[in-house]
This record gives structure tokens, sequence and C-alpha cells, in this order.
């Protein structure tokens, strides 16, 4: 399983969480206005809130997981995609040159 896998995986657990997560507020605040403790509309406001929340730490977990995960690679020694796309570019003009030079030599 390549990088890419686990962290798709891992976002769709955050992802499952937060539909699970606002599945069961809808159901408490459900059962609240069964109960008489808010009206609807309270209700409603609650689990907006509350989801309003969750998507903002969920933001701020996967930023957070990206730099830790950007920070794990570099410590690895893993180059960056601009630095791998740096060196192809570096061989292939050295490649170019090494042609002109031995074309220069058959001449």
């Amino acid at each position: 399983m390549d990088g890419n896998d686990w962290i798709k995986q891992l976002l769709l657990v955050g992802i499952g969480t937060t539909s699970l997560a606002a599945e069961k507020l809808r159901e408490v605040s459900e059962q609240w206005v069964k109960d008489g403790k808010i009206n609807s509309d309270q209700a409603q406001a609650f689990v907006d809130d509350m989801m309003s929340q969750i998507k903002t730490e969920q933001g701020n977990f996967e930023s957070n997981m990206e730099r830790q995960l950007r920070h794990m690679l570099q410590d690895l020694g893993v180059p960056r995609q601009s630095e791998v796309d740096e060196l192809r570019g570096r061989i292939d003009r050295l490649e170019r040159q090494v042609r002109d030079l031995e074309n220069k030599l058959w001449r």
C-alpha cells in the first residue's frame, strides 16, 4: 500500500466519523425536542453549530496531518516532486549534451 492509499483511507475514516457524529447529533437534538427541552429551531441551531465546529476541527486536523506527513517524508529523505522534476530536467539537458557531443565526434 503506497502513502496516498493510507492517507485517503484516513481521510475517509474522518469523513465517516463526521457523518456518524452528525447523525448522533440529530438523534440527540430530536430527542430533546420530543422531551420538550428545546424547540426545533434551537435543535437545528445546535446541530448547525456543532457541525460547524466539527468541520473546522477536521480541517485543522487535515492540515496538521499534511504538515506532519511532509516533515516525516523530508526526515526520511524522500524528495519533493519539485526536486524530482528539477532532476529530470537536468538529466534531459545532460542527455542532449551527450548526444550533441557524440554527433560532433562522428562527423
